[in-house]
């Protein structure tokens, strides 16, 4: 049994967006954020272009190397990108969330973020493409989200709730920047929050 003063181990799962690819350092990773809110431990594996299938080689693993208390996860972008049909990611996402169902506690699965606006979207079929597919997918892990209990957190409002302003996209024209980031912690934080943060004062 865990001391009352341990603090709580957080694994985060993900891609580019769960590392932060776009930031203008590691504590403008929304995990850092959520951590840092928490008083957590992170442990933060993600890596850029990671799909499903990439993650379950690398990143799973460390669910058993951590025994976290809370898992987050948000991944899939680069599976649709890379072609896989919403079939394929829902197999593979499928065996994502039933590990992370045993190894925590406590698990937030996080929406694919809205990014067909961005200017690199028309390298991947343009805006309406972009918009449906992910749409699709976003389907897809809500509904297996929600067949396990999970939370489940959308970011696609706050995704795009300050396009046009300075530093909203990365300089790739692709990433969030560190604003974008921003706002998506606290929209993640607002769900997991009541569930995640130990009884008690603050």
């Amino acid at each position: 049994m865990r001391g009352e003063k341990e603090p709580l181990r957080y694994l985060a799962l993900g891609d580019s967006y769960t590392i932060g690819t776009g930031a203008s350092d590691g504590s403008h990773a929304w995990p850092s954020i959520i951590a840092s809110r928490l008083g957590a431990e992170l442990t933060n594996p993600a890596v850029n272009g990671y799909t499903t299938l990439d993650l379950i080689r690398d990143e799973l693993p460390y669910l058993d190397r951590v025994r976290p208390d809370v898992v987050s996860i948000l991944i899939g972008v680069n599976d649709l990108v890379q072609g896989r049909s919403a079939e394929r990611y829902r197999e593979s996402l499928a065996r994502i969330y039933d590990a992370a169902a045993v190894a925590a506690s406590q698990v937030a699965a996080v929406s694919i973020p809205t990014w067909s606006y961005v200017p690199a979207a028309a390298d991947f079929g343009g805006r309406e493409q972009v918009e449906l597919l992910t749409r699709a997918f976003n389907e897809v892990a809500r509904d297996q989200a929600n067949t396990r209990g999970f939370a489940w957190v959308d970011i696609g409002p706050a995704s795009t709730s300050g396009v046009g302003t300075p530093g909203w996209i990365a300089a790739d024209r692709l990433h969030p920047g560190d604003a974008q980031y921003a706002a998506w912690a606290e929209v993640i934080w607002a769900a997991i929050r009541p569930l995640w943060v130990p009884s008690g004062p603050g």
